[in-house]
C-alpha cells in the first residue's frame, strides 16, 4: 500500500467549507499523512529537514490548496523554493524524490467552465498548474493530474459531501493501483474524470 503525504496549504483553512470537507474526508485513512503548513509555519521558517524527511517517508505526494490568483497560496511556492533543493531533488545527485507519484488537489470559486480555454480565464486548470507539473518533472516525480473542486461558492452542503467522497475514493485507490495503471490515469484531464 502506498503511503500518502498530503501538504495542506490553506491561510483561512479555518473558514473553508471546501477543503474542511475534503480533509474531513481523508483524515482516518490509514498510510495517510496530513501536514498542514500554516500550521505548522505560521512564520514562513520552513523545517527543510524535517519536510524532506516526510516526502521521503511517502510513495504519493499531494499539492493540497485553493487556487490563489491563479496558482497557490504563498507558503507552498515558498515550500517549493527551500524544500525542493539542487543536489537533493534536482540536478546533480538530486534524485530522492525519484518516481514517486504527485498530484494538485484544488478547490476554485470559478466553475471548470470558465477555466477552459474558451472561458473567462482563457486557460484551463492544467494550463494554470504547468509550473507544479514542470516541478514534479525536473525532480524526477511522476504527475498525475489534479483532483479539482471548482465553483466551491455555489455548492451546497451535500454537494461538497458528495465531492469529499469522491477525493477520498480517489485516495484509497491511488494507495493499491499498479503503477502501469497509473500510466494510463495520467491522460486524464482531471483525477475526478477516473472512472473506477
Amino acid at each position: 500500500m502506498k503511503k500518502i503525504l498530503v501538504l495542506l496549504a490553506h491561510p483561512k483553512y479555518e473558514k473553508s467549507r471546501a477543503n474542511q470537507a475534503l480533509i474531513g474526508a481523508i483524515s482516518d485513512l490509514p498510510g495517510l499523512t496530513i501536514r498542514d503548513l500554516y500550521e505548522l509555519y505560521p512564520d514562513f521558517n520552513i523545517d527543510v529537514a524535517a519536510e524532506q524527511a516526510a516526502l521521503q517517508a511517502h510513495d504519493l505526494v499531494v499539492w493540497h490548496h485553493p487556487i490563489y490568483w491563479y496558482s497557490c497560496p504563498p507558503l507552498l511556492k515558498q515550500w517549493i523554493d527551500l524544500v525542493l533543493e539542487v543536489g537533493w531533488a534536482y540536478g546533480k545527485g538530486g534524485e530522492q524524490l525519484k518516481s514517486k507519484w504527485i498530484f494538485n488537489a484544488v478547490t476554485s470559486g470559478g466553475s471548470r467552465e470558465v477555466y477552459q480555454v474558451d472561458g473567462r480565464n482563457r486557460f484551463t486548470l492544467r494550463q494554470f498548474l504547468a509550473p507544479f507539473e514542470q516541478t514534479a518533472w525536473l525532480c524526477h516525480m511522476r504527475y498525475l493530474p489534479p483532483f479539482a473542486v471548482q465553483g466551491t461558492h455555489r455548492l451546497n452542503d451535500a454537494a461538497l459531501l458528495d465531492e469529499a467522497e469522491t477525493f477520498r475514493q480517489r485516495l484509497q485507490a491511488l494507495q493499491t493501483i499498479p503503477d502501469n495503471v497509473l500510466d494510463q490515469v495520467q491522460k486524464l484531464e482531471y483525477l475526478n474524470d477516473w472512472e473506477l
